[in-house]
């Protein structure tokens, strides 16, 4: 399966905080630049599988470390999810 989704921080440093959070918790995630399409003040993002939306949610909020935005991949583009 495919990493189809992208999370979104405020720095880097919560990007380094939610990835390590997120291996820690066995999920296949990786950091990426933002893709063209988004913006974002750090640069960089955390591509993950949608499919595991709730296990990310679930871990990022044991973790203290809250995303700006989520988007999915949908028809040729990224789509902010909710």
């Amino acid at each position: 399966m495919t990493r189809d989704a992208v999370l979104i921080f405020h720095s880097i440093h919560k990007v380094m905080k939610a990835e390590k959070a997120l291996r820690a918790a066995g999920l296949d995630v990786r950091v990426m630049p933002v893709p063209r399409q988004l913006s974002s003040d750090c640069g960089l993002s955390i591509a993950f599988r949608s499919q595991d939306r709730e296990a990310v949610d679930e871990v990022l909020e044991g973790a203290g470390c809250p995303y700006e935005e989520v988007h999915v991949w949908h028809d040729g583009g990224y789509r902010r999810d909710a």
